[in-house]
């Protein structure tokens, strides 16, 4: 055989290995470990959010590991820091699947990050997982399901409808003005589900207002609502801007129920608005540490054990997220990421602080959401909402 030929053979032989792997998706980058990348907003506006998440993760982590790990191997989780930019998400999810041959991705915590990085999840076979990202349009669109799109929380649609009939049922409010994110599909997403929900109740938008990311002077919008007459208020956006837009309302005497979405969900409201401030608002969210199940109680005493605070809703989907990864990987007896994708597909009736949910055919979970009050800052009723 010349040279050349085998040369050619040995080409030839390396593209049909390759065909196959793909094919196949992504094995563990190791016979030792199972290997997990963690997508997260360590940095920038999103932070909070990120490393909430992020912990919680971890701590499902340890535990499975300490536990034997899967299929009899230790998780590993390869990190990285999204700077909670969707260009830089993107970045991460292409080195996860590309070089770090991850067998899932699970984050980002922000809906934009997410939706950057699906391309790269279906483009190279491997599932993307988020437990926050909560625009509609995550994991279905108008081209269909998005083949390896998968989330753990409630989405938008859910959310706008839970807080409208909140408003119209417990509240017993026929008004509302609206002040939302124009530069977050999270803001507009939630923004036009409630105004949905809230017309076909007989209630009524008196205005709605916009703002964009990073805005801190909410004065002319404020001042233009002030003297109008309406029930509720709804902030449609991210504690960032929710916690000056409800200080700077409060301080102008605007004092009517401040209503929002799980943005709100962030020890920096109180930082920003001031804990006298958040009175007579709610928001809806995935879990409330006020509920006295037991599974909650024990998650919130290990926690507490391993951070020295206490969790919030990001680190109980966090912590879900993880130990969801682990049962799809179990199931699928496999970290082959094509057959993980197929165990998440069959999910049901899986048992996690935030609730017990299925997967159903857009790769949404079927679970309860929860309407917490917060009294001078601190969570002082929770109102459980089925789907």
């Amino acid at each position: 055989m010349s040279k050349g030929k085998k040369f050619l053979n040995i080409f030839l032989a390396a593209v049909i290995i390759a065909s196959v792997l793909t094919a196949c998706g992504q094995p563990a980058a190791s016979q030792d470990v199972v290997r997990i990348g963690l997508n997260y907003e360590l940095s920038g506006g999103s932070a909070t959010y990120g490393q909430g998440t992020v912990d919680g993760i971890m701590m499902a982590i340890d535990e499975v590991n300490a536990a034997g790990g899967v299929l009899g191997k230790k998780i590993e989780v390869v990190k990285a820091d999204n700077k909670s930019e969707p260009a830089e998400a993107t970045s991460v999810a292409t080195r996860f699947a590309t070089k770090d041959k991850v067998t899932a991705i699970l984050g980002p915590a922000t809906t934009g990050a997410t939706k950057a990085t699906i391309p790269v999840g279906n483009k190279n076979n491997v599932p993307i997982i988020s437990a926050s990202a909560t625009a509609d349009d995550v994991t279905v669109d108008a081209k269909g399901v998005k083949e390896y799109a998968y989330r753990i929380c409630f989405n938008d649609s859910f959310q706008g409808t839970v807080m409208a009939n909140f408003a119209s049922n417990n509240l017993k409010a026929k008004s509302a003005v609206i002040i939302k994110d124009n530069s977050s599909d999270y803001g507009i997403g939630l923004a036009k589900n409630f105004t949905d929900t809230f017309k076909a109740s007989g209630g009524t938008i008196v205005e709605e207002e916009a703002f964009v990311k990073d805005d801190t002077d909410f004065s002319a919008i404020l001042t233009k609502i002030k003297n109008k007459q309406f029930d509720i208020l709804l902030i449609s956006g991210y504690y960032n801007e929710a916690g000056l837009i409800i200080k700077q309302a409060k301080d102008l005497g605007i004092d009517k129920p401040v209503l929002g979405g799980d943005g709100f969900d962030s020890p920096k409201l109180a930082e920003l608005a001031g804990k006298d401030k958040l009175n007579n608002v709610y928001f809806s969210n995935h879990y409330s540490s006020l509920d006295q199940s037991p599974e909650i109680t024990k998650f919130i005493e290990d926690f507490k054990a391993k951070y020295k605070k206490s969790p919030d809703a990001f680190n109980a989907l966090g912590y879900d997220l993880g130990k969801f990864i682990a049962d799809a990987i179990k199931r699928a007896d496999s970290a082959d990421s094509v057959k993980v994708k197929q165990a998440l597909d069959a999910t049901t009736d899986f048992k996690g602080v935030t609730g017990q949910f299925s997967i159903d055919k857009n790769h949404n979970p079927v679970k309860t959401a929860v309407v917490i009050e917060l009294k001078n800052g601190e969570q002082a009723g929770a109102v459980k909402v089925q789907p």
